[in-house]
């Protein structure tokens, strides 16, 4: 072995053992945790699908509810009915510039939050997605306390995935997990318009 290769095989003999220790002081915390996925970049959604799929490898329980898509064919709701597994609840009326009702958009928050608190307390859910739940809580739909005040009542089983831009400050802090997608080019700015299979 050249002296590089050498060199080479210490350094990471020491990142392997250091990191081993860091595991081996880490715990369990026997109870399903909370991730947030916010930011103005693309992905927030996608990645909470991509965690469902893990799930579901593990033979897990998952629900979903989305609170501003509507009635848009997506294809992440196309592939889940017909892969199943997942219980899924699409309560939103779509993009609040369409609805232009606040008081409309409210009631209808209110109701997939209603639904999200029966699925989270009820005990027969490993992972529960709030899917675009952070832009209700920005439109001051929901507010923060009442969404933590949920998080709080779930069953130490599941954990809970809220996904949307702009995620309130009280939200992050309370979350054990928070990823901020960042915008760094989008094809809409150059007159893109959203593709099927990639943004749907």
């Amino acid at each position: 072995m050249s002296d590089n290769g050498k060199t080479h095989k210490e350094q990471m003999q020491k990142l392997q053992t250091s990191q081993r220790e860091k595991v081996a002081e880490l715990r369990d915390p026997d109870k399903g945790l909370v991730l947030v996925h916010t930011g103005a970049g693309k992905g927030k959604s996608s990645s909470a699908f991509g965690v469902i799929i893990r799930a579901l490898g593990w033979k897990q329980r998952v629900g979903v509810v989305q609170f501003i898509k509507g009635n848009w064919i997506t294809g992440e709701r196309q592939f889940f009915d017909r892969l199943g597994g997942v219980i899924w609840h699409t309560m939103g009326e779509g993009f609040t510039w369409d609805t232009q009702d606040k008081e409309r958009d409210i009631a209808a928050a209110q109701a997939a939050f209603a639904k999200a608190r029966d699925m989270m307390e009820s005990g027969e859910f490993d992972l529960v997605v709030l899917d675009e739940i952070n832009i209700a809580m920005r439109y001051d739909y929901l507010s923060a306390a009442e969404v933590i005040a949920g998080l709080d009542a779930r069953d130490t089983r599941t954990g809970v995935i809220l996904t949307g831009r702009d995620a309130k400050p009280e939200l992050c802090a309370y979350a054990d997990l928070v990823t901020e997608m960042t915008e760094v080019k989008h094809p809409f700015h150059t007159g893109i318009k959203a593709q099927r299979g990639v943004d749907f």
